[in-house]
């Protein structure tokens, strides 16, 4: 039984790491990189019939003539830059982070591209589309600092009778901010705005292939959805059916999305724009080449009644989960744990990021002596089941004889085989599964946090002893060999005792080498918990192969 449990253990790491292998992104054709286009099509939702049904993405190009500056937003968190050229969005700067990039110098991440803005709207009118890349906005203030208070930076722009406000609301401890806007002198009729939510995001971490894996299009209607940038060809056309509470761009870390989710208030269109001009770079992947979606457009449509008012809300910021959780709306699904596993793997991952964050919080701990202890502790629980578990096996190698002689017996009896079987494993308090419960029950806390390690921020960029980031490898690979050492003392220990096997000789050796092979490149702070949980068991394993030699020697 240990032996299935061991290699169900084997298989289900594989479905984690065997599609990255089999399936990886295709080459590009260096004649085409650049230059292959994909649009989607808005699908209009009910309340905003009059949205276009073909390709309607907002330009975010200005006239060369229309001049510009920047307008510049400092809150304790963040920092905004505003042109005054369509009063789209430039800059967005977190100052609790610092990028990674290469060419950053350990900066402040930044999330917007260079020359790809944010926020770039657009009016739908009719059959016409007025974009406002080239108007002229005029700012209430020059800069704007926002300390204590919610504070307000207006943009107002007229052209040939028509007049266009934009008013950013920014709070002093949060990555959200609130735009209301009004337009007036376009008739009665009302209109359609097209919120262009830009190309992607930046990357800013120092594996950028790796970012560049996890960029996708993330959407909430009924429930929340996640279409990775490279489930989308170049030159194709994706329709996604609204209305959306919210929409936007994840990297691995980070998220951009425009937010309707006030009560009463106007939801973001069915249209929404996923592809636009997708741009398919190459980039080095070990020895070879690989081809990774970094660029697909997105732009949102929102109906504007004839008041002329409307309002939304921009998220850009962490993927933190206990900051998003408290916006609500599923924000916090934005960044889901487990893939394929999901159902499995999200709530034992979301109940272990809240113990791991609360032990850093209360005890003032460093992260990495929190996962030693968290380690710890899970085989401290276990350690009854454990003991209870071995008990279990020695009885059932005491039995063993018995159990070969009634198979022998019985071999062609499969119904009185069963009976005898159940019959001594009565008789001589033996549960044939008792020694897999325990095998089983850390496995998901240990999936679990292979999926926080490679999707949680808290853990970016911290350094723990000689590892300079618990979210990515080991750069000297000293913790997947320890990892590896301590599995091989642990089974070693535990087979004293046991009568020899060629099968359990060849798991032995063949299990830890695997191991140390298969998480070699994984994040250390994943192997961090595995060698401690290993090494904290070591000592229960002894005690109870002392055990198993004085029942041994009782018996002879």
């Amino acid at each position: 039984m240990e032996r299935r449990v061991i290699l169900a253990f084997i298989l289900m790491l594989i479905v984690l790491v065997l599609p990255g292998i089999l399936f990886p992104p295709k080459r590009a054709d260096r004649r085409t990189v650049g230059r292959s286009d994909s649009t989607v099509t808005p699908r209009a939702p009910a309340e905003s019939a009059a949205a276009p049904t073909g390709p309607s993405i907002c330009p975010t190009v200005r006239r060369s003539d229309v001049p510009a500056e920047t307008v510049w937003v400092s809150s304790p968190r963040a920092r905004f830059g505003f042109s005054t050229a369509g009063a789209q969005l430039l800059h967005a700067e977190l100052l609790d982070y610092k990028s990674f990039a290469p060419g950053d110098s350990g900066a402040a991440v930044r999330l917007v591209p260079a020359g790809r803005p944010l926020l770039a709207h657009c009016l739908l009118v009719g059959a016409d589309t007025i974009s406002l890349a080239d108007w002229r906005f005029a700012p209430n203030v020059a800069a704007l600092s926002v300390q204590r208070d919610s504070m307000q930076l207006t943009f107002a722009a007229e052209r040939r009778g028509a007049r266009v406000t934009l008013a950013y609301v920014f709070f002093p401890d949060e990555y959200r901010f609130q735009v209301r806007g009004q337009v007036t002198g376009l008739g009665p009729a009302g209109a359609v705005l097209l919120v262009g939510m830009g190309d992607g995001l930046r990357s800013v971490e120092a594996d950028t292939l790796d970012d560049f894996r996890h960029f996708a299009v993330v959407t909430k209607a009924a429930k929340t959805q996640s279409i990775a940038f490279q489930s989308l060809k170049p030159g194709t056309v994706k329709l996604l059916d609204g209305p959306f509470e919210w929409a936007g761009f994840k990297s691995k870390y980070f998220l951009t999305a425009a937010l309707a989710v006030e009560e009463n208030q106007p939801r973001f269109g069915g249209g929404i724009a996923v592809g636009g001009p997708v741009t398919v770079t190459t980039s080095s992947f070990f020895s070879g080449r690989a081809a990774v979606a970094t660029r697909t457009t997105l732009a949102l449509t929102l109906p504007v009644p004839p008041s002329g008012d409307f309002r939304y809300d921009v998220y850009t910021g962490p993927l933190e989960y206990r900051r998003l959780a408290r916006l609500g709306h599923d924000l916090d699904d934005a960044n889901p744990y487990g893939g394929v596993l999901r159902p499995m793997i999200q709530p034992v991952s979301i109940l272990v990021v809240n113990i791991l964050i609360w032990m850093h919080d209360r005890l003032s701990l460093a992260y990495g002596w929190v996962l030693v202890i968290f380690g710890i502790l899970v085989r401290a629980l276990l350690w009854p089941l454990n003991q209870k578990a071995m008990e279990s096996s020695i009885r059932m190698q005491a039995v063993a004889p018995l159990i070969k002689e009634t198979q022998e017996r019985h071999k062609n009896d499969p119904e009185r085989l069963q009976r005898e079987m159940l019959r001594l494993y009565k008789e001589h308090h033996v549960n044939p599964f008792g020694g897999c419960l325990p095998m089983l029950i850390p496995m998901p806390v240990l999936f679990a946090l292979f999926f926080v390690f490679a999707n949680t921020i808290e853990f970016r960029g911290v350094a723990f002893l000689w590892l300079p980031d618990l979210s990515r490898a080991d750069p000297y690979y000293i913790i997947p060999v320890v990892m590896g050492l301590s599995m091989f003392v642990l089974s070693k220990v535990g087979q004293i005792g046991v009568p020899p096997n060629p099968q359990t000789k060849t798991m032995l050796y063949f299990m830890p080498v695997f191991m140390t092979l298969l998480l070699l490149r994984f994040a250390s702070g994943l192997n961090l918990y595995y060698a401690v949980s290993n090494i904290f068991s070591i000592p229960q394993q002894y005690l109870i192969a002392r055990r198993r030699l004085r029942d041994q020697g009782k018996r002879t």
